[in-house]
């Protein structure tokens, strides 16, 4: 297999699970409040984990520690609070179809952080994409305009948060084994997160009186197994092989899984949204177009 072909695989994998990832916060919301589901997703995402100490404990903490820090606090913890608390007021569908705003700020970030010039062609993809990504709340039906606006901003600041995890990957790991990246950078957030959850949140109450508790948290072990853990090493490896903007793509097909569990799950999507996220594909085109 062409390290090619690898990398679309990895990419297809990437998007199916991302694309589910928000009806499963939405299902862990049925039963624990949205602190309770962020910080559940990355405690379980960094128990997971921690059986590979075994074999990735020795790495140079002091070389790579920027570059771990930022990747698991803006590439993981504070996403998860963000998205779980956008998801109180706004559809999973919507969502995930501005989470394709990623690769946006992700272009965004490398501007300004590597003082790169940009052509005419990106200046009007990313124009075409926060048009669309305003399209996306003004039309959205499910909840008032406010609240699109109020709640879709939270996904804005995620996504922002995801392009600077992405960019300092490939600045400051490029050197680290990617199972050995996202071990470490999980044992930072990973005990911040659960010292949160059993001292700052009521998980406990809500597990033991909730009757959806455990149907709840066995969506958000899926959400932090599949969707954070282990994705997160496919992710990583897909930065490496092919660079940030081809890993940043799998927004395409994001929204596109999204919109089908929203519908799935009685969620309303009109024709206007269905156009604007159209043009943010556009967007998203034109940006890796050169």
């Amino acid at each position: 297999m062409t390290s090619k072909m690898l990398s679309w695989i990895i990419l297809i994998v990437l998007s199916l699970v991302w694309g589910s990832s928000f009806i499963l916060m939405k299902r862990g919301l049925d039963a624990y409040s949205s602190d309770e589901v962020a910080a559940l997703r990355i405690s379980i995402a960094f128990l997971f984990l921690s059986p590979l100490y075994l074999r990735h404990y020795k790495i140079d903490l002091k070389k790579y520690f920027k570059g771990l820090f930022l990747m698991g606090v803006f590439g993981n913890l504070i996403p998860a609070f963000l998205f779980t608390r956008a998801e109180t007021e706004i559809s999973s569908s919507l969502a995930g179809m501005l989470n394709a705003l990623t690769p946006i700020f992700a272009v965004l970030v490398a501007l300004v952080w590597l003082k790169i010039k940009p052509s005419g062609t990106k200046i009007s993809g990313v124009i075409v994409g926060f048009l669309a990504a305003v399209s996306l709340m003004l039309f959205d039906r499910s909840t008032n305009t406010f609240q699109n606006f109020k709640y879709g901003n939270l996904i804005l600041i995620a996504t922002i948060c995801y392009a600077i995890s992405m960019n300092s990957i490939k600045k400051y790991l490029g050197g680290l084994n990617s199972v050995a990246a996202t071990l470490w950078a999980f044992t930072i957030t990973g005990p911040m997160a659960i010292i949160y959850l059993l001292g700052a949140t009521d998980f406990v109450q809500h597990f033991h009186e909730s009757p959806k508790a455990l149907p709840s948290l066995g969506y958000v072990f899926i959400l932090a197994v599949a969707g954070t853990a282990l994705s997160v090493i496919l992710f990583n490896i897909l930065i490496k092989k092919a660079g940030v903007l081809f890993a940043s793509s799998c927004t395409y097909l994001i929204p596109v899984v999204a919109i089908l569990w929203g519908l799935f799950d009685g969620e309303n999507v009109n024709f206007p949204q269905i156009l604007s996220m159209g043009a943010i594909i556009l967007s998203v085109y034109l940006i890796n177009r050169d």
